[in-house]
C-alpha cells in the first residue's frame, strides 16, 4: 500500500473503499487527490486567521496555476504524474479551491438555490469531473454524471452534518426550503435548528437529494458498458451515501432526534455493497 492510500485510509473516510477498488496506478492517484480536497477543506475550517486561511489557499492555487511548489510534496509529485497519465484538466481543480473559498467568511449562510448549487458544483462536482477521468470512463454523458453525483453525496452530507455545521456558524440548506417551512430568519444557523419548521425544511431538502441519487442512477444505466464498468467506484459511494440518506430520513429531524448521529452502515453491509460492484456491472 502506498502512504499515500495509507493516509486515505488512516483519516477513517468511507472514500477509502472505493479507492481501494482501483489498479496501483489510478489508486494512488484518487488518493493525491482526496488529500488535495481534503488539504484545502481543512485550511477553509480551521479556527485561523482569515488571512492564514486565505494564505493557505492562495499557495495551494499557485501550484494549481503551475507557479510555486506543491504545499504537499507528497501528493503534488502524484498529481502532476495524473494530470498528465489522465488528462487531467486544470480548470476542475481551481474550482475545487474557488468552492471551499466560499466557506471563509462571511461563509454560507442559508444560500439560494441556486448559490448552493454553485458550491457543490466547486466542492464537489469539480471533484466528480476529476474522478471520472482517472477511473478511466470517456463517455459523452461522464461528466453529467460526476456532476448529478457530486451534488447527490453533497447534499447527503449537508443533511448529516446540520448540527455539526451549525456550531461553527454554517447553514448549508438552501433559503427556499426554510422560507418555505417557515423559517424567516436565516442569520443565526443555531436558532434555525432549533426552530420547531426545521424538520420540514430538512425533509423537503432530503426530497432533493433523493432526486439527485435517482437521476445519477439513470444517467449511469445510459452510459455504455465500459463506462459503467469503469466508475463502479463511484457507485460504491453512491450506495453507501444513498444508505445513509435512508438513515437520515428514518432518524428524521426533530428536537428530540437531531443531535442524534444516524446509524452507521455496519461493516458487512459496505464490504457487501463493494463485493457487489466488484463482481457485477452497474
Amino acid at each position: 500500500m502506498s502512504d499515500l492510500v495509507a493516509r486515505v485510509r488512516d483519516s477513517g473516510t468511507s472514500f477509502y473503499w472505493a479507492v481501494r477498488m482501483l489498479p496501483p496506478d489510478r489508486r494512488a492517484a484518487m488518493a493525491a487527490l482526496y488529500l488535495f480536497c481534503r488539504a484545502v477543506d481543512d485550511i477553509a475550517d480551521e479556527p485561523a486567521p482569515d488571512a492564514d486561511r486565505n494564505a493557505g489557499l492562495a499557495a495551494w492555487r499557485a501550484w494549481v496555476d503551475g507557479g510555486a511548489a506543491c504545499p504537499d510534496p507528497a501528493v503534488g509529485a502524484v498529481l502532476t504524474q495524473a494530470k498528465e497519465q489522465f488528462a487531467l484538466p486544470p480548470e476542475p481543480f481551481s474550482a475545487i479551491i474557488d468552492g471551499v473559498s466560499m466557506d471563509l467568511p462571511p461563509g454560507m449562510v442559508a444560500p439560494s438555490q441556486s448559490m448552493l448549487e454553485h458550491y457543490c458544483a466547486g466542492v464537489a462536482g469539480a471533484v466528480g469531473l476529476l474522478s471520472v477521468r482517472i477511473f478511466g470512463a470517456s463517455g459523452p454523458d461522464v461528466d453529467a454524471f460526476a456532476l448529478i453525483t457530486g451534488e447527490a453525496l453533497q447534499f447527503t452530507n449537508i443533511l448529516r452534518d446540520v448540527v455539526a455545521d451549525a456550531a461553527i456558524g454554517r447553514l448549508y440548506l438552501p433559503r427556499e426550503c426554510l422560507s418555505a417551512a417557515g423559517i424567516r430568519d436565516f442569520d443565526h444557523p443555531a436558532e434555525v435548528i432549533a426552530h420547531p419548521a426545521l424538520p420540514a425544511a430538512c425533509a423537503a431538502f432530503a426530497t432533493q437529494a433523493e432526486q439527485r441519487h435517482a437521476a445519477a442512477m439513470r444517467l449511469l444505466r445510459r452510459l455504455p458498458p465500459a463506462d459503467r464498468k469503469a466508475l463502479r467506484p463511484a457507485v460504491v459511494m453512491l450506495a453507501l451515501y444513498r444508505g445513509l440518506l435512508d438513515r437520515l430520513i428514518r432518524r428524521g429531524w426533530d428536537g428530540g432526534t437531531l443531535h442524534r448521529k444516524p446509524a452507521s452502515a455496519n461493516r458487512l453491509a459496505t464490504l457487501g455493497t463493494i463485493l457487489r460492484y466488484r463482481l457485477f456491472d452497474a
